[in-house]
């Protein structure tokens, strides 16, 4: 590694774009509009290698708060790999986050890598791809996010994450071209789920949902705002059976899977109520 010419640095949000095309040429496929919406997570939390002025490496570390902070977007130019660039930029990115619980969902051949910085395995996600289009069960309990107070998804949304993400989650559920529907029982929010463009078709995340039933009236709903053409991703939880018999009842076929790990404790998420993950890069 030439010490003398590399320098790390944080992103700035225009840089992020070059993270995002990265993230898409290694498979991830990214969604289009999704750089705003990470960005405004953690302004500082993403971070660029130059060397000589060049761009080769990229991590982001989202610090949600003093105890929790999610890993991704760790990518090396290929041409460069191997030879201390991406660990340089790896260290920056947990000194970043230190003192924090930190996330990450890694490629399963990364595993033992990872338990190295401290990692340790959670569970696995499984990426499932399947075809859009098709018939949304007539429901009136669904309804479009825009019509309910925010106060009503945030406070919905916290308990699937172990921390605080309301501005996050406002400009998430904004994106331009996607799609943002909750459903509803008794007059509450009993679920939520976005779906939006990607490199590739379309990604559903986050899928939660009160019971299976609920989140299958929501995953149709979603799924019928793409074309019959279009491919369709879902990002599950492997511990939630019934997500995975979700995905398969449509036949979505899996694509490849992650592993969740973290460095802390495993945080109490309602897993069995996630069927479909917000992002990989940022949780």
């Amino acid at each position: 590694m030439n010490k003398h010419n590399y320098q790390i640095r944080a992103m700035t949000c225009q840089e992020l774009d070059i993270a995002i095309d990265w993230a898409a040429a290694e498979g991830w496929n990214p969604g289009l509009h999704d750089a705003d919406s990470y960005y405004r997570a953690d302004p500082n939390g993403f971070f660029i290698g130059l060397l000589d002025d060049e761009p080769i490496a990229c991590i982001s570390t989202v610090r949600y708060d003093d105890q929790f902070g999610f890993l991704g977007f760790y990518i090396v130019k290929p041409e460069f790999r191997g030879q201390g660039y991406g660990m340089a930029i790896w260290n920056t990115g947990l000194d970043y986050l230190d003192g924090c619980n930190i996330g990450l969902d890694g490629v399963l051949a990364q595993q033992d890598n990872y338990r190295q910085s401290g990692f340790k395995l959670a569970y696995s996600n499984i990426r499932f791809e399947g075809q859009g289009g098709g018939d949304a069960i007539d429901n009136a309990a669904i309804v479009t996010l825009s019509e309910l107070p925010f106060s009503d998804l945030d406070r919905y949304d916290q308990p699937f994450f172990p921390t605080g993400r309301s501005d996050f989650t406002r400009h998430w559920i904004g994106q331009s071209d996607g799609t943002a529907l909750g459903i509803l029982q008794d007059g509450k929010l009993a679920g939520y789920g976005v779906i939006r463009p990607c490199r590739s078709g379309y990604k559903i995340g986050p899928l939660f949902a009160d019971s299976a039933e609920q989140a299958e009236a929501l995953f149709l709903a979603l799924r019928a705002k793409a074309g019959a053409a279009d491919p369709v991703y879902l990002d599950v939880p492997e511990v939630n059976s019934a997500a995975v018999d979700l995905a398969g009842r449509y036949g979505m076929q899996r694509v490849f899977e992650t592993a969740r790990m973290y460095t802390g404790e495993q945080p109490e998420l309602p897993l069995d109520r996630t069927y479909g993950v917000t992002s990989f890069e940022i949780g």
